[in-house]
């Protein structure tokens, strides 16, 4: 998906893809729901508040991420998106009232440190590159809402389901890019189009998959999976752009995706140690 926004923004404004992404993900989503016997009743819900609320954090890190896509590599734009889960401690703690072990903190400033690292040559030179400026600022932005979307998500699946909580959040998506329309949009032919309706169908999908994978299995055995990310954007980035990472970058990604995978595997961590203790 993020390979099509990214391909997607070279002709079409972030807006317009908003709007492709979370419209065209409203088929697959409603696909999924008629499959499990859920719609249209699933819909009904008890907090539309709550579901407003977590879209329009969801919807600016949406926004945010988009705009990160159009104007970093793949791989540097992913290792932003690794904060999310590191800035969800110190929310969670705020919010939630949740106590994590040290190993949850250790790893939350850890990946902080791992981000300086990997902004280092991004911002090292005579002249600083507008686009690396926009790009940064806007991941940045997309990992603090990210962060608060996931507070709100948690919250939300005591009473929610999970198919539920996708829908409101493609609708609410969709609305705000369309809102976007009269500040202009492109005329997508071809593969310009392609690319926009391809965005929609994989995230929706991919919402579909990690619903699935998760009633299947415990998100800590699922978690790897999610950091091989990296892989994926690293090798899109040399295969189709001709970009490769500077050796720093790479340390620094590398670090925020060790720390985040610590913030998911802590509890098994704590719990080997005790074992072997």
């Amino acid at each position: 998906m993020s390979l099509l926004v990214r391909l997607a923004s070279v002709e079409a404004p972030v807006g317009q893809i908003v709007f492709y992404r979370s419209a065209y993900a409203l088929l697959p989503i409603i696909a999924y729901l008629i499959w499990h016997g859920q719609f249209p009743s699933g819909l009904k819900t008890r907090r539309p508040g709550g579901h407003l609320k977590r879209s329009l954090f969801g919807c600016a890190a949406m926004f945010f991420s988009f705009v990160s896509l159009a104007h970093l590599p793949l791989a540097l734009a992913s290792a932003l998106g690794f904060l999310a889960p590191l800035l969800a401690v110190p929310a969670a703690m705020v919010f939630l009232r949740e106590r994590p072990g040290a190993a949850v903190i250790g790893a939350a400033f850890a990946g902080f440190f791992g981000v300086v690292l990997m902004l280092a040559p991004a911002f090292d030179g005579p002249s600083l590159d507008r686009h690396t400026v926009i790009g940064v600022a806007a991941g940045l932005a997309m990992a603090v809402t990210t962060a608060a979307a996931k507070v709100e998500i948690k919250a939300l699946t005591a009473t929610e389901a999970s198919g539920t909580i996708a829908f409101y959040f493609a609708v609410v998506c969709a609305l705000a890019g369309l809102a976007t329309w009269p500040l202009g949009w492109a005329s997508p032919v071809g593969s310009s189009l392609g690319y926009l309706i391809g965005a929609g169908f994989a995230g929706g999908f991919a919402h579909i998959a990690m619903t699935e994978a998760l009633a299947r299995a415990p998100a800590s055995t699922l978690a790897p999976f999610e950091y091989t990310t990296m892989l994926w954007a690293l090798a899109f980035d040399a295969l189709i752009f001709g970009l490769l990472p500077s050796p720093m970058s790479l340390a620094g990604a590398l670090v925020v995706v060790t720390a985040a995978a610590v913030v998911a595997f802590a509890d098994k961590i704590v719990l080997q140690v005790q074992r072997i203790g």
